[in-house]
């Protein structure tokens, strides 16, 4: 049996207010393309998504007609099974799911965990995104709570899915497919913190008894580096969606579980356009040989002059049409924080380097030091002739 692993469209999120909808329409273009002819003519037996479809709870027009297009492409194709993400409404997301053909499962109630998708011999078990709050009391066992964790919740809904398991003939494989941070796995600064109580991680070990993990939530292509019996694996983003992901090789993963056992693949994503972070002064970054190599991607730059250069990002912008963001931190600036004597005991000269320095953020030169004990000096000949 084969499947085709992915998760995290974010669809409708920008960056750095640049508006990623068609960036995002070419990458789920090719996840339709490898699906209507794989690359190796093997056919898929289903898509999983594994939660955060869309970037936020209440998703622009644009994006949702976007998601529509892909799930008619794909399921025309293969089934197709999706779970909510943190980043979802369970409730929007599963609007209208029990009206779906078998060919669409769209799993947001934590109702159905533990009740499988049963494709051939394989049981596939969706887990919606298991907030600790709404879960806890739902997923309980006794009269009380679950404690306020995610291990908690995530340790109670494994167990709904191994007692179902249990149900089934020896000959079934099982996949799980979830949305969490697992203890192991490597974060970038786009993802949105998940923490609650101080702890955002659940175990690798939680997920014992299960052929395959398909996680969402991490947008690295990653396997967990904690121990564990089962395979676990997210499959990241298609896109990129901060600088700290530049260097992030984007790829759907394809799952295949047979009698040997089971085999992932990386099938690489094409980027509609490359990340670059670049550092020179005004002149280098101008007229210098990066502007013909980073022309066409997203950059983010750090000036190094000494002053800000006057015009600084319209400048840039001219080189870089598709410059995202621009700071100054000049060569050799000042780390924050420094100790200092108090300010009674620092003689004028002291005073006016400490101002020079908070306002370039380089240490002032001689001649600015000479004309500020000048100024100082001339000041207080004023004061007294007053």
């Amino acid at each position: 049996m084969r499947f085709l692993h992915t998760s995290d469209w974010h669809l409708g999120r920008t960056l750095h207010g640049v508006d990623l909808l068609d960036a995002q329409r070419a990458v789920l273009r090719q996840i339709v393309e490898q699906v209507a002819q794989p690359h190796d003519a093997v056919p898929f037996d289903a898509v999983i998504v594994a939660g955060d479809i869309y970037d936020r709870a209440v998703p622009p027009v644009e994006a949702v007609s976007l998601f529509a297009e892909v799930l008619t492409e794909l399921t025309a194709h293969t089934r197709v099974i999706v779970t909510a993400g943190n980043h979802d409404s369970a409730i929007r997301l599963g609007f209208g799911s029990e009206l779906f053909t078998d060919r669409l499962h769209i799993r947001t109630s934590m109702s159905s965990i533990g009740e499988p998708v049963l494709i051939g011999d394989v049981a596939v078990y969706p887990l919606p995104y298991l907030d600790p709050d709404a879960a806890r009391g739902t997923l309980r066992t006794g009269d009380d709570p679950l404690p306020r964790s995610h291990q908690a919740v995530m340790t109670a809904a494994m167990d709904l899915v191994r007692a179902d398991l249990a149900t089934r003939g020896p000959s079934t494989r099982s996949i799980v497919v979830a949305h969490a941070f697992v203890v192991g796995g490597s974060a970038s600064e786009s993802e949105r913190s998940i923490v609650v109580g101080g702890v955002d991680h659940v175990a690798a070990s939680t997920f014992d008894g299960v052929d395959y993990v398909a996680l969402g939530h991490l947008h690295g292509a990653q396997q967990p580096s904690s121990a564990s019996r089962t395979l676990l694996r997210y499959s990241g983003s298609p896109l990129r969606y901060s600088f700290s992901e530049r260097g992030h090789r984007k790829s759907m993963t394809v799952l295949d579980l047979d009698e040997s056992g089971v085999r992932v693949t990386e099938i690489p994503f094409r980027q509609p356009r490359a990340m670059a972070d670049l550092t020179g002064t005004i002149d280098e970054l101008l007229t210098g040989p990066l502007g013909g190599r980073h022309a066409d991607d997203w950059v983010r730059i750090t000036v190094t002059d000494r002053s800000r250069p006057e015009r600084l990002f319209d400048r840039l912008k001219s080189r870089f049409p598709h410059v995202l963001q621009v700071f100054h931190v000049p060569a050799g600036a000042l780390q924050p924080g420094e100790a200092r004597s108090p300010i009674a005991e620092r003689s004028p000269r002291e005073l006016g380097a400490d101002f020079v320095s908070h306002v370039t953020r380089v240490p002032g030169s001689a001649e600015e030091l000479d004309l500020f004990e000048a100024a100082y000096r001339e000041a207080g000949l004023e004061v007294g002739r007053a």
